[in-house]
């Protein structure tokens, strides 16, 4: 069973940065697409941003410019760089890993979760 693990998060000023990381176990080959979610208090999970073996991405708009996702596949890491944060980048984020198919942003499609970890914009 494929076990996720994320650090990182915390209470930041608007305009700072943070990075996410999320640790992967339990699984002995590489993992298909990667991706982070985010949850705010009253609304539903949006994907953050896409990432597949090869690197390729796919990042949501309204973070686009402002986070980058990465992975390095020998460590079983994935990370999501957040510079200049916004209070409505308020959330709790999750990672998430497909074990195979296409690439793609819907949660339902990622059997494998992380328990998340919160960031607080506001000054």
């Amino acid at each position: 069973q494929v076990q996720l693990v994320e650090s990182g998060g915390g209470l930041v000023e608007p305009g700072g940065s943070l990075r996410l990381s999320c640790t992967t176990s339990g699984h002995s080959n590489t993992l298909a697409s990667m991706a982070w979610f985010r949850q705010a208090p009253g609304k539903e999970r949006e994907y953050v941003s896409v990432i597949t073996p090869g690197g390729g991405r796919i990042i949501n708009m309204s973070v686009k410019h402002r986070f980058t996702i990465s992975r390095d596949n020998n460590k079983n890491t994935v990370w999501l760089q957040m510079n200049s944060l916004e209070p409505e980048d308020t959330a709790r984020y999750f990672c998430a890993a497909a074990l195979a198919g296409p690439t793609t942003t819907n949660p339902d499609d990622y059997p494998s979760w992380g328990r998340g970890t919160q960031v607080t914009v506001s000054s």
